[in-house]
């Protein structure tokens, strides 16, 4: 018998609205922890971000509600804003038409249109600590009807230093409640937290394989000597060009000093950090997620949560310090059954650390130097003749044809042509490509040699 969330103890009701998001078999994490929280038990969760711990908790958590009763059921503690968002928006389509009210309560936005959306009654509260606090000490967020207290990502919110916030609001939810916590790793500070806190906790652990997500094609590009990255990418970025990619860099100011050149440099690209607005973060996250911008260059902490179905390239601009990092951030893309591609910006100081995440994964990647001008220009004419192809299958070609006609009394139709080609193509060759910034040849460095005897730059993915 195949695995169903019917058989996990769900009503028919919530099992036919998971349908109709397309969930139809339940995640390794959700078989394990959906019935034991309907059995009332605390839950100790060791999984990465993608595993579906969100239906893991909240599932259960909507069988159980008090549809009649307004003040807040269930706390949902998440280490950034975008996760709270995320998660709130997750809660809110498994709601369907149960009429449960789910708000996110993080800062950044207005907390006097926080305090009336409390007021007028919410099932389900979905925050960070600092602003979990704050409502809590101006008393509009009240916890004596908690009867579920969730922790996501608890490695993370200890690791941004939240650990002080999040031991004052257990402390001020009621001791008779039921408690999960989700985290990727255990450190000792996780487990004081979890034998302080939790009540006889059973423990579920999600293996997670140390290879990259599916169908991933990990290239590795060398960044010659005295080069800088951003001079770097540029040559890149024209030969790969990324229909929508994620651009990971370490800090805030590298990620605006490299989202103006991009932009300067003509590409549909913004950036998004934490000294943004959470407004402004919403509506550049719409936009990407619409396709109005193709590229988005971003912080690692600000990024959780910047999930988008259509990612193609994901490029490590900085090399992350930790695997778990790599294999998140590039587990970006390749989804659904598509094909991804990552990109690594790798210097000659940085050799070392792309070698450790190779060995670490037991995968090499495809190492490429920086693309010349020669390779640049013969993608900008493949490009162009893609376009003059779609220009010959389209309508508007016989309004142009009596200009030929008359041209034709005087040159030749593969002249005419060759000149139009000529024209559309210094219109469209970035300006760049004139200087000497793409001449590489004479500093290529040279490609060494694969770390494993067999080179596998495509990965499967196991969900």
């Amino acid at each position: 018998m195949n695995l169903s969330f019917a058989n996990l103890g769900l009503s028919e009701t919530r099992v036919n609205q998971l349908e109709k998001l397309g969930f139809t078999t339940p995640t390794n994490i959700q078989a394990q922890a959906i019935p034991e929280i309907l059995a009332g038990r605390d839950v100790v969760g060791q999984s990465q971000t993608g595993t579906g711990k969100t239906a893991a908790f909240s599932l259960p958590i909507l069988e159980q509600l008090d549809v009649n009763q307004k003040g807040v059921q269930a706390l949902v503690l998440t280490p950034t804003r975008e996760l709270a968002v995320q998660v709130c928006a997750a809660i809110t389509s498994f709601v369907g038409d149960q009429g449960v009210r789910v708000l996110a309560i993080y800062g950044g936005q207005a907390i006097d249109r926080q305090m009336l959306q409390l007021k007028r009654g919410v099932q389900i509260v979905v925050g960070t600590p600092g602003r979990v606090i704050d409502l809590l000490d101006r008393g509009s967020l009240r916890l004596e009807q908690v009867k579920w207290l969730v922790l996501d990502e608890a490695d993370e919110m200890l690791s941004m230093g939240f650990i002080e916030d999040v031991e004052k609001i257990l402390e001020a939810a009621p001791t008779e409640r039921q408690t999960a916590l989700f985290s990727a790793t255990m450190p000792i500070s996780i487990r004081r937290l979890v034998t302080r806190f939790l009540r006889s906790p059973v423990t579920i652990t999600v293996e997670q394989p140390k290879t990259a997500p599916t169908k991933i094609n990990q290239v590795a590009y060398l960044v010659p000597r005295h080069w800088t990255k951003a001079k770097a990418l540029q040559p890149i970025l024209e030969l790969e060009d990324p229909e929508s990619a994620l651009i990971f860099v370490r800090t805030r100011r590298t990620a605006a000093e490299l989202t103006n050149q991009l932009q300067a440099a003509g590409h549909s690209v913004d950036e998004y950090h934490g000294d943004l607005s959470q407004q402004a973060r919403e509506r550049l996250l719409m936009r990407f997620r619409n396709k109005q911008v193709r590229w988005v260059v971003a912080t690692d902490i600000a990024a959780r949560g910047l999930d988008v179905d259509h990612l193609t390239h994901v490029i490590n601009f900085d090399l992350p310090d930790s695997l778990e990092t790599y294999v998140h951030r590039i587990g970006r893309t390749g989804r659904a059954g598509k094909e991804g591609t990552a990109i690594s910006l790798v210097q000659p100081l940085e050799r070392r650390k792309q070698q450790q995440i190779e060995r670490h994964m037991r995968q090499s990647w495809k190492v490429n130097s920086i693309p010349t001008k020669a390779q640049i220009e013969a993608r900008q004419l493949q490009k162009l003749q893609s376009q003059v192809r779609e220009a010959l299958a389209g309508e508007r070609l016989a309004s142009f044809l009596p200009m030929v006609r008359e041209l034709e009394a005087e040159y030749d139709a593969h002249a005419i042509a060759a000149a139009a080609l000529q024209m559309a193509y210094d219109q469209t060759r970035p300006a760049w490509l004139q200087s000497d910034i793409g001449n590489v040849e004479e500093e290529r460095p040279a490609t060494p040699k694969p770390i494993l005897k067999r080179s596998q730059t495509s990965v499967s993915k196991n969900s």
